[in-house]
């Protein structure tokens, strides 16, 4: 058996696992279940009476996601991350999906969670408001990033999206509405996603102009939509209406730094960071003073940014007047 120095360091790391939780499930249920012993002997774990074994931290800080390092108070400067790799041999982009999708429903397990936004890009959720942009996105990813073989030679085709796959981004775009959220933008945010459409343009990727054509219509449909958003400072469906609104939406214009595509997610009692890397994979942590400095510089990029919700309208009208003339320059260039 491990003698953990003292009470507070085992009860520190159920207080960990606790965090984890969904606010619908117990702690000694959690616990019990997971490592098949009855809930006495799960209390007296907890309580810190019963010392926990090598064996039992093992498995519960890998399954419940609680660094080792903080348990034993080390300081080495290092942090504990964890996330899966996409690649042409095992990636499955529903699997991928799927489990954006339990980020989410995570988030929304707790009613006062607020997630913060560095977009670099548009917001990956923002895509899967029209199956259009969807498609595209799919495939742009499958093809140009992950290099899938079997995407070699293919033109792209609105109608061309996996049922499995629609189904989870319809998924994911409503359960990312049902979360407050603070998105921190800038005019160059657009521009990674104008540019992949005039490389396809370019490189005769698309099956017609209409793909072309309509591919442009709904990203602008898309940027008119975000504005409402913006105006209103509720989430709502695209298409929908701000009465429908789901959760509170702020969004700031930052002129000095574009963000890296961070997300960070605050959950009162603890934070998770998810780091973006190659394009769509993400790594995310839980150490305390990680999220610590992240959450202070986000509060600073916000003072330091405009913000477009309601309260301005002459600032909002200019900014997404900038995103549309990107989108109409990119449209007569071609």
């Amino acid at each position: 058996m491990i003698e953990l120095d003292k009470p507070s360091v085992q009860s520190e790391f159920f207080n960990q696992i606790r965090a984890n939780l969904p606010s619908n499930i117990t702690l000694v249920d959690a616990v019990a279940d997971f490592l098949g012993i009855s809930n006495d002997s799960a209390y007296r774990r907890i309580r810190g009476d019963t010392p926990i074994s090598f064996d039992e931290i093992g498995k519960l800080s890998k399954h419940f996601k609680v660094s080792i390092d903080k348990l034993l108070n080390l300081k080495a400067d290092s942090y504990i991350f964890s996330g899966k790799l996409a690649n042409t041999q095992d990636h499955i982009l529903d699997k991928w999906l799927a489990n954006v999708l339990s980020q989410f429903e995570f988030m929304c397990n707790y009613p006062n969670c607020r997630l913060f936004y560095l977009a670099k890009d548009v917001p990956i959720a923002h895509f899967f408001q029209t199956p259009e942009l969807a498609a595209f996105k799919f495939f742009f990813w499958q093809k140009s990033i992950l290099q899938y073989d079997e995407m070699r030679g293919i033109r792209f085709e609105i109608g061309q999206i996996d049922a499995a796959c629609r189904q989870l981004s319809q998924l994911i775009i409503e359960t990312y509405n049902k979360i407050d959220t603070v998105e921190i933008w800038n005019a160059e945010s657009i521009n990674s996603t104008i540019r992949q459409i005039e490389f396809y343009r370019a490189s005769d990727m698309f099956y017609s102009k209409t793909e072309l054509d309509l591919l442009w219509d709904i990203l602008e449909d898309l940027v008119n939509h975000l504005e409402r958003q913006a105006e209103y400072g509720v989430k709502f469906a695209f298409g929908g209406t701000p009465e429908s609104g789901l959760a509170p939406y702020s969004m700031y214009n930052n002129e000095l730094i574009l963000g890296n595509n961070t997300v960070l997610a605050d959950f009162g009692s603890f934070k998770l960071t998810y780091l973006n890397h190659s394009v769509i994979n993400y790594i995310s942590t839980q150490d305390t003073r990680f999220n610590d400095y992240m959450f202070a510089g986000v509060q600073n990029m916000i003072r330091k940014s405009e913000q477009l919700n309601n309260v301005n309208e002459k600032g909002r009208l200019s900014f997404f007047n900038r995103l549309r003339s990107k989108i109409a320059k990119a449209r007569r260039a071609a």
